[in-house]
């Protein structure tokens, strides 16, 4: 077993789960994570191969985001669609990294990833509000590498 596998339990995963559940109820936004052992690419670019890899520029409104995080390098990035990246401000995203970024540093990272997803969910609704017809486009669950 990677460090991947064992990064978080079964258990951490459905908390994180539900986490994007309940911050995709208040927005039309799409919250993905994902978990891959390491890169050799800044994280940031990576967050990028994979938020296309996994479709996320294909939502209606462009208003995808990936939380990507490398596990045995310790890193992490935090990556917006063009739809999102069009409306914010430059450093739009820094209370979110913030927030996990304070949890990480004491290990816990189950918990860092669901402040992050919440405080995301948070921001995304001031943008792009939850209104009536609209559909969760991709999948909730994590993905790994």
């Amino acid at each position: 077993m990677s460090k991947v596998e064992h990064f978080l339990s079964q258990e951490d995963e459905q908390e994180i789960v539900e986490a994007i559940r309940v911050a995709e109820k208040n927005t039309s936004g799409e919250i993905r994570v994902h978990i891959e052992k390491t890169t050799s690419l800044v994280p940031y670019e990576r967050a990028k191969e994979v938020f296309h890899e996994l479709k996320m520029n294909e939502t209606e409104l462009k208003n995808g985001v990936l939380i990507y995080l490398a596990v045995e390098d310790k890193t992490f990035a935090i990556c917006g669609d063009k739809g999102i990246n069009d409306v914010v401000v430059t450093d739009f995203w820094d209370s979110t990294r913030d927030a996990m970024v304070a949890q990480f540093k004491q290990g816990n990272f189950k918990q860092g990833l669901i402040d992050g997803i919440l405080k995301a969910g948070n921001e995304l609704k001031k943008y792009f509000p939850w209104q009536e017809g609209d559909t969760n486009e991709l999948s909730n669950e994590i993905s790994k590498g």
